[in-house]
Order: structure tokens, then sequence, then C-alpha cells
């Protein structure tokens, strides 16, 4: 067990307050940083997720994982810098399981950011991994897939996820 949480993190799942939080900015990307999407990287992989966002591993910090289309992308900072378009997909995520909600985004984004040797890159994402960018900025702001439900949908999803909580325990 030790060597696990030496080389991954645990996910917070829907009503831990981290996932609310608003991420704060990287000055310098360091060792430190770097290990951080190492770990984040490993515990996407694991969890069969496409994308992972600090806040999903405990962490205020600006960073991202994302392997929408078989490339690794570890982003520091990130900023949507350009969009266009719009579709509507029906997104999971790794802190709200068994969930999943269409959400309205736009169809094409640029990503500006810096990447693990602290090098600024750009990234463009259509379709699938236009979603999963937009979807980990979201987390970075404290926003959820949740938050994109009618009342209706979300009061069920909440039940839901109570549910799966007690029966966890």
């Amino acid at each position: 067990m030790r060597k696990l949480l030496d080389t991954e993190y645990c996910i917070r799942t829907y009503g831990d307050p981290v996932l609310r939080d608003m991420c704060v900015e990287i000055g310098r990307v360091d060792a430190a940083i770097r290990t951080a999407l190492e770990r984040m990287a490993r515990t996407m992989y694991r969890s069969g997720g496409v994308g992972l966002a600090a806040p999903q591993v405990g962490l205020t910090t600006q960073l991202v994982v994302v392997d929408a289309e078989g490339e690794l992308l570890q982003l520091v900072n990130p900023r949507v810098i350009e969009r266009s378009g719009q579709n509507v997909l029906e997104e999971g995520c790794l802190s709200l399981p068994g969930v999943s909600i269409r959400v309205p985004r736009s169809q094409w984004v640029r990503i500006s950011a810096l990447n693990a040797a602290g090098v600024p890159v750009e990234v463009e994402g259509e379709d699938l991994l236009a979603h999963v960018l937009q979807h980990e900025l979201d987390h970075l702001a404290g926003v959820l897939i949740i938050d994109y439900a009618s009342t209706l949908e979300r009061s069920y999803v909440e039940r839901q996820l109570a549910q799966t909580a007690m029966e966890a325990r």
C-alpha cells in the first residue's frame, strides 16, 4: 500500500470541499511540479480516465493532465485563448463516479499553458479533446459537471451519489 501512495494519488469525490476551490497559478515549474504531474498521470491511467485536474487529487494548483487521443498532455496554468462552435457531449467525471451529464461546450479550443519543462505551449482540441480540456479547466475554477445539470437532474444525481457513498461504507 505504501508504494501506491508514493506513486499515485487518491481521487477526491463529490462533496469534498477541495473540488470547489479556485486553484492558484504556479509561479515556476520545478521538480515538485513535475512529480505531481507524473503522479496525476499515473492516477488518471489507473482510474481509466482521459483527464485529471489537480483538485481531484487534493491539490489547489493549476495542473491538468489529459490523454484523450493517445498522447499525454501535462499542462501548467492552462487558459483557453480561443474557441469556436458548440456541441453537447455526455461527460463523466472521476470525482462523480457513475454519473454522466450532457454538457454544452465549445467544439474547438486553443489552450495556452506551460508544459512539464516550463516551456510555453499551445494545444488545440476538437470534439472529445476540446470537451476534456474544458472539463479539466472547469475543475481549476471549482466547477463540476453537476453544475450543468437541471435542478431535477442535479437532485437525482445527488441522491444517487449519496446512495453510492452509503453503500461504500
